[in-house]
């Protein structure tokens, strides 16, 4: 599968079968996610790997009760490490670059699990203090995105998109 095809094919999924997904598959997801480019590269993106059901359905809780999460075999929790970021690029990189290196490291994830035969989508809707007591994460790193990951067991269609002489200006917006 090519780069293109992946990025028109890929879909959010939300119903996974109970088929595990193994671990070595879940480490080509991480080895993907760190190619991802990052400002002066940092690499602040850190990752929990969760199959435990209780906090797999405290997760689902505290993303406002989308329970496709508790559903899901595996979730995968990228955080941005706000402190290394900072060290490189004071609060520009506290505050911007840690978030931009952690979403090319999660596009990278869902990329990489739609190359595989997996479904993932993408959770920004959640609480960030909830995801933090949950997972113990410390201060200084950041819940960015919660990833479902498991073999979908729906095939969404795809959704509508702005044509190109809405989004693309010339020279000057």
């Amino acid at each position: 599968m090519d780069a293109l095809e992946a990025i028109r094919g890929r879909r959010s999924i939300r119903a996974f079968k109970s088929e595990d997904v193994k671990q070595e598959i879940i480490g080509k997801l991480i080895e993907a996610a760190r190619w991802a480019p990052s400002a002066g590269n940092i690499q602040p993106w850190e990752f929990i790997i969760v199959r435990k059901q209780e906090i797999k359905g405290r997760l689902s809780e505290a993303a406002l009760d989308q329970s496709f999460i508790a559903e899901a075999p595996v979730v995968i929790v990228v955080c941005a490490n706000e402190n290394l970021s900072s060290q490189g690029y004071g609060m520009r990189g506290r505050t911007m670059y840690c978030i931009q290196d952690t979403a090319a490291a999660i596009q990278n994830i869902n990329l990489a699990a739609y190359s595989l035969g997996l479904g993932t989508c993408w959770v920004g809707a959640f609480s960030e203090d909830g995801a933090r007591e949950i997972l113990h994460v410390p201060q200084g790193v950041r819940p960015v995105a919660m990833i479902p990951v498991g073999y979908p067991d729906e095939t969404p269609q795809p959704r509508v998109r702005r044509p190109m002489n809405q989004i693309v200006h010339y020279e000057t917006f």
